[in-house]
């Protein structure tokens, strides 16, 4: 189904040592296009990431920010109380064998080189807990891009319908056309008192009648209608495809407006172009 390249999520989680916010955005672009914005010590992340993101889209411009916030200073400090022990029973023997020396106050030992421990939190933790949110914004990402274009298959198809309908009242009138041309043509003939032999009215009239015939034209028309129709139900990126499709409808449409002898094909072929342009744009927003 007709997937859009346009989409958001985010992502966050708090734990003890502290808090990941993490985003996903897509736009639409040509080819993929990826770019990470993450934190020093969670750069590992990137390469594992980048061709998750290679195999779950196919196109779009794609940001991915991850902020890491760490828990508040103090909340992850300890006591190595077992070099506290050792550094204790030292000050003992100093204080036995120079009972003035002075002692150390508590902040002293916790400067003491071993003693104080500023916990530092566990990366791999840190780093689990941002893959389980990069798979979830991922999820969330590809489904709003699903709704998108859902979204946007209907506004596509809605215009494909019209497009019928112009290519259906131009070959209504075709007939009617092709004989109004006939009567003109006699016409000036007789106005001008010009007298052409049968052969040669005939081999005019067939020249005039080819020159007016879009019935080519409209049979193409219908044709590129039926196969945009059918790309919108396919699987998998569609984009490039419709976008060809809509170069070939602009291309009938443009032969029928240069083979216009009267205004109704005009208007018709005037309504065919702006109905294929506005298809045209929303395609470029379909991966």
């Amino acid at each position: 189904m007709a997937h859009s390249m346009t989409a958001f999520s985010r992502q966050s989680h708090e734990a003890a040592w502290g808090s990941l916010h993490l985003e996903l955005r897509s736009v639409n672009q040509r080819y993929l296009d990826v770019h990470f914005r993450l934190p020093e010590s969670l750069r590992a992340l990137e390469p594992i990431w980048r061709e998750t993101l290679r195999k779950r889209l196919a196109r779009g411009k794609v940001e991915c920010t991850l902020q890491f916030a760490p828990a508040t200073a103090g909340a992850g400090f300890g006591v190595n109380r077992e070099r506290l022990m050792e550094l204790a029973f030292a000050l003992q023997q100093i204080r036995g064998e120079i009972p003035d020396a002075p002692m150390p106050d508590a902040l002293a030992l916790l400067d003491h080189p071993g003693i104080g421990d500023a916990r530092e939190p566990d990366l791999d933790d840190i780093k689990a807990a941002a893959e389980t949110l990069f798979s979830q914004a991922l999820d969330e990402l590809i489904e709003g891009r699903a709704r998108e274009g859902k979204r946007l298959a209907e506004l596509i198809q809605a215009r494909l319908d019209s497009t019928q309908e112009q290519v259906a009242q131009v070959r209504a009138l075709l007939p009617g056309i092709l004989e109004r041309q006939r009567i003109l043509l006699l016409e000036r003939l007789e106005a001008v008192r010009v007298e052409l032999d049968p052969q040669r009215l005939e081999a005019e009239l067939v020249m005039m009648a080819q020159k007016a015939d879009v019935d080519e034209e409209l049979d193409r028309l219908e044709t590129h209608v039926t196969e945009v129709a059918r790309q919108l139900t396919q699987k998998g990126p569609i984009g490039r495809r419709l976008d060809f499709l809509m170069q070939e409808l602009n291309r009938e449409a443009n032969t029928l407006s240069s083979k216009s002898v009267v205004a109704e094909t005009t208007r018709c072929a005037v309504e065919l172009k702006v109905l294929i342009e506005q298809m045209r744009e929303q395609i470029q927003n379909i991966e």
